[in-house]
């Protein structure tokens, strides 16, 4: 399935605004109102299209290292991942993530690798961020508000 993925500018909320996922997966990635509302220093957005519809939303954090210990200052780290609901199950995740690799390589050209971390009991993310390209590090993050996470990440192309 192919997507393309691009940056979102902060005055583009409207076209992202209609992404929400299911009640009980906003404890693992929160709404795209809340990434607006918080106006985080260092912290980008990018949607996930298919075609000229916006089916996606994520968070790339600049200055991921400074938050989480395991992350180094030339990695980003991936944050708020969702796919509308109504495009879940579709093949929309698995291609977003497998495109990262090449996206954030000429978006962020002086970062070596994206990091994550995904809820230890999320196995359906677990498994799309596998597929797509990310490692387990092996790491454990036990401080998410869902609760332990595994630490993810993913090489990106050297030019």
């Amino acid at each position: 399935m192919p997507v393309t993925l691009r940056p979102v500018a902060r005055s583009e909320f409207d076209l992202v605004a209609h992404i929400q996922v299911e009640p009980d997966q906003t404890r693992y990635s929160g709404t795209v109102a809340q990434a607006f509302e918080e106006n985080e220093d260092g912290v980008d957005f990018h949607a996930v299209l298919d075609g000229a519809r916006v089916v996606g939303f994520f968070k790339i954090d600049r200055l991921y290292h400074e938050s989480y210990g395991f992350a180094a200052p030339d990695e980003l780290g991936l944050r708020a991942f969702m796919i509308h609901r109504d495009d879940q199950g579709k093949g929309y995740a698995t291609a977003a993530v497998a495109a990262l690799n090449t996206y954030l390589a000429a978006q962020y050209p002086e970062r070596r690798a994206v990091v994550l971390t995904v809820n230890m009991q999320n196995f359906g993310a677990i498994r799309c961020y596998r597929r797509g390209g990310f490692a387990d590090t092996g790491g454990i993050y036990p401080h998410g508000t869902a609760g332990p996470q595994h630490i993810l990440r993913m090489e990106l192309p050297q030019t």
